[in-house]
């Protein structure tokens, strides 16, 4: 194939397909106390050689070693020296840091910025319907996918936007439901949090002090085995074993640690 029929393919392919193509997704994996990054559970890309790392956004990389970090990129090529105390992932191209005691973002070659951080860009969300509300509960009418009523019956509701389901509240448990008006997940958790910054997507469930995440099938993703877990940030999760040591998990629930 001629260089010019590459190119020409290239440009014909949506910005997201490309950038799946020219390289796959390196996740933060932990093997014993150190740190690496690899491309599937086991298949090490990256060497162990932090003290911990943080996932990929933007190309770009927070990695620990000793007490201090740094940020390197996807061939493991350092961009900052590893100095700072603190390191934040990054977000419309910066990252927050502490150095020395003082706190500022800084681009990706580490160059301190100094005018105003943008604001994120608002997100309009589509609503899958709208609430019914009777005698002091809640139900549901879809008007995408589906044209399901869900009778008012319970004490609170929260659209997720995507695929069709709906967290609800009854009494003190959550659930979820579908737009078939089915619960998925039954009436029995503690807790099912969504956060706006990653779309809702891959809510953390909390049971008895265990964490998990929900399926887009609105099905559990993990058990809920986890001390702690963090919402879904570029494909990946931070959770903490049950022996309380730090890992990352996938869209698909695989773990990057062992």
């Amino acid at each position: 194939m001629n260089k010019l029929l590459v190119v020409l393919l290239l440009m014909a392919w949506p910005a997201g397909l490309r950038a799946q193509a020219t390289a796959a997704r390196l996740v933060p994996y932990r093997k014993g106390a150190l740190w690496g990054y690899a491309t599937a559970p086991g298949q090490l890309v990256l060497p162990l050689r932090y003290d911990e790392a943080g996932p990929f956004a933007e190309g770009v990389a927070w990695v620990r070693q000793g007490p201090l970090y740094g940020y390197i990129d996807g061939g493991g090529h350092p961009l900052t020296p590893v100095q700072y105390e603190r390191a934040g992932t990054f977000a419309r191209g910066r990252a927050t840091v502490q150095l020395a005691g003082e706190t500022f973002d800084i681009d990706r070659n580490g160059l301190r910025l100094t005018g105003p951080t943008p604001a994120p860009p608002e997100e309009d969300f589509l609503a899958q319907g709208d609430p019914v509300r009777q005698g002091g509960k809640v139900g549901f009418r879809f008007s995408v996918g589906s044209n399901a009523v869900v009778p008012a019956q319970f004490d609170e509701l929260h659209d997720l936007y995507h695929d069709g389901l709906l967290l609800v509240r009854q009494g003190p448990r959550w659930g979820v439901l579908n737009a078939e008006g089915r619960l998925t997940l039954p009436l029995e958790y503690d807790a099912i949090r969504a956060t706006e910054a990653n779309g809702f997507a891959l809510p953390v469930v909390e049971q008895r002090g265990r964490f998990g995440y929900l399926s887009p099938a609105g099905t559990l993703l993990t058990p809920l085995k986890y001390k702690a877990a963090e919402p879904f940030v570029a494909g990946v999760a931070r959770v903490l074993t049950p022996d309380g040591l730090p890992g990352y998990i996938d869209e698909a629930g695989r773990e990057y640690f062992e």
